[in-house]
Formats: structure tokens, C-alpha cells, sequence
């Protein structure tokens, strides 16, 4: 059983890309699949698919993205933590590495990365950066 999903997740990605696998599975959970759909609209993973029928056998089929041979996924970095929950307003949104990287933000209005999160004039509680 793990306690951070959201931090498994994000790791088993970068693990993923490290080593040029095609594809991970996941557990499936909606807060996931809300994060990896948020992934794919970035153009840090290629797609998403649910396989499975009953909830405990239900994953999550990522295919990951390459460019050029390498990751789409270079790093990433778990912000909120079970043990330290961090959360930002709106004026305090920044660019992530000079624009190459993206915050994702769980807020009122869905799961959103940090442009979205200004646009929309909403803050919320800090997942992880990608870049």
C-alpha cells in the first residue's frame, strides 16, 4: 500500500523514461487519471487508457512521449507532501524553469497547471513540478 500516490506516480514516469519503456501501468484512481489527462494536454505523456473492469483491477496504460530519442520527462519534483501540505495563491503563481516546466495544481476548478491555474484566477494546493 503506498501512501504518497501522487508521488509514486510522478516516479514511476520518470523511472519509465529513464530506462525508454513504451508504456507503465498505474493503479487506477480518478485524482490519477485527472493528473495524467492533465499530463497529456502538456505534452509530457503521449496517452491514457483505462483497462480492467471491476475497481480493483482497474489500471492505468500510460504511453509515454520521446522526442528525439530522449523523455519528454526530464525531472520532476514532489512539492506537497502527506506530511507538509503547500498551497499558493494566484499572485504567487511563477513561470517553472524559465517557462520549460509546468506546476501542477489541484484547485477548485479541477486539477491545472500553473498557466491555467493564472488564467483562470485560482490558486490551490501545489502537487509536483515537471519539466
Amino acid at each position: 500500500m503506498v501512501g504518497d500516490t501522487i508521488g509514486d506516480l510522478i516516479i514511476r514516469l520518470k523511472n519509465a523514461g529513464a530506462v525508454s519503456k513504451a508504456t507503465v501501468s498505474v493503479p487506477y484512481s480518478k485524482l490519477r487519471k485527472a493528473v495524467l489527462n492533465k499530463l497529456v494536454a502538456a505534452g509530457y505523456i503521449a496517452s491514457v487508457t483505462e483497462k480492467g473492469k471491476q475497481v480493483q483491477e482497474k489500471t492505468l496504460e500510460v504511453t509515454l512521449r520521446y522526442e528525439n530519442g530522449a523523455s519528454r520527462i526530464n525531472g520532476v519534483k514532489r512539492v506537497s507532501k502527506p506530511g507538509r501540505r503547500l498551497y499558493t495563491k494566484v499572485a504567487d503563481l511563477h513561470p517553472v524553469k524559465f517557462g520549460k516546466g509546468h506546476l501542477i495544481l489541484s484547485t477548485p476548478a479541477g486539477i491545472l497547471t500553473n498557466e491555467e491555474a493564472k488564467e483562470q484566477k485560482v490558486g490551490g494546493e501545489q502537487l509536483f513540478i515537471i519539466w
